[in-house]
C-alpha cells in the first residue's frame, strides 16, 4: 500500500477569503511538519511552496489591516487627533 498523497497545494488565490488567524494555524502546522524531517523531499517541497504562499497572504493582510489602523493622540494643545498608524506611534505621547 503506497502512502498518501498530500492534499492539492491551492494557489494563492484561492487564499483570498482565508482569514489570516487560519492562514497562520495552516503555516504553524507546515512549520511542524517541515520540523519532524521525515517527509519524502518532492513533498516538503510541495509543502514548503505552500508555506511561501501562506507567509505571503498573512505579510499582506496584516500590511492591509496597518493601513486601516489609526491612532487618536493628543496634540500639543490636549486635544485628540487621528494619526495614521506607525509602529513607534503606539502610546501616548508624553511632553517634556
Amino acid at each position: 500500500m503506497s502512502p498518501p498523497k498530500p492534499a492539492p497545494k491551492p494557489p494563492e488565490e484561492d487564499f483570498a477569503n482565508l482569514k489570516f488567524e487560519e492562514a497562520l494555524a495552516r503555516l504553524e502546522g507546515i512549520v511542524t511538519r517541515l520540523e519532524g524531517g521525515d517527509l519524502p523531499l518532492e513533498e516538503a517541497l510541495g509543502i514548503f511552496e505552500e508555506g511561501v504562499r501562506l507567509t505571503r497572504h498573512c505579510s499582506r493582510r496584516l500590511s492591509e489591516a496597518e493601513r486601516k489602523v489609526s491612532i487618536l493622540m493628543k496634540n500639543a494643545q490636549g486635544q485628540l487627533e487621528e494619526r495614521p498608524f506607525e509602529p513607534d506611534n503606539t502610546g501616548p505621547r508624553t511632553e517634556a
